[in-house]
């Protein structure tokens, strides 16, 4: 009895992925959005010049190993940007966004959708600030920042959009695109 007690608290504990730590911050190995539990795809470090800016991490629903994968995936997916910088202007962020739009999907750049996406932007980041992302599937697209409710749009070509910032041809940093892929 004793075996078979202590084999199911083996199968328990395994069962259980503990959040893992990069650059100081604990990546949780899942989140709720909407009800729907999503799973960690991947994270990494977004450096600029060698500065550590945010751990980026994407949740999904179901594995995504590419970035033209991810891009076609239907299924709803949470970036999550984790501040390690002391403070971001809010300047600095449009301006990204703006620049990773510009480089991955031009014909966005610009537009109404676009405008009121940067538009949810009005506050600087600072070390501890988290921003979630939520890409639905369906084209919702939903800013937090620290829980609080930025603002939501539909617009699936937006969400597409977005997420090739990070996993298009021409991401923001390279090595945060392969850390959100897994590898």
């Amino acid at each position: 009895m004793r075996v078979i007690l202590a084999l199911i608290l083996v199968v328990l504990v395994a069962g259980t992925a503990p959040a893992k730590e990069i650059a100081g911050v604990k990546v949780a190995p899942q989140v709720t959005v909407n009800s729907e539990t999503l799973t960690l795809n991947g994270s990494g470090i977004r450096k600029k010049f060698f500065v550590k800016v945010y751990v980026g991490s994407l949740y999904s629903a179901r594995r995504l190993t590419s970035g033209p994968e991810a891009l076609h995936d239907t299924g709803d997916k949470l970036i999550r940007m984790a501040f390690v910088y002391p403070k971001v202007e809010k300047e600095k962020i449009v301006e990204a966004f703006e620049e990773g739009f510009g480089n991955n999907t031009p014909e966005i750049t610009g537009t109404a959708e676009v405008k009121k996406f940067l538009s949810f932007f009005t506050m600087d980041f600072k070390a501890g600030d988290e921003v979630d992302i939520f890409l639905g599937g369906d084209g919702t697209v939903t800013a937090k920042h620290n829980g609080k409710l930025l603002g939501t749009l539909v617009s699936r070509p937006l969400a597409t959009a977005i997420l090739a910032i990070y996993l298009g041809e021409k991401p923001a940093d390279a090595n945060l695109k392969k850390g959100m892929l897994g590898k």
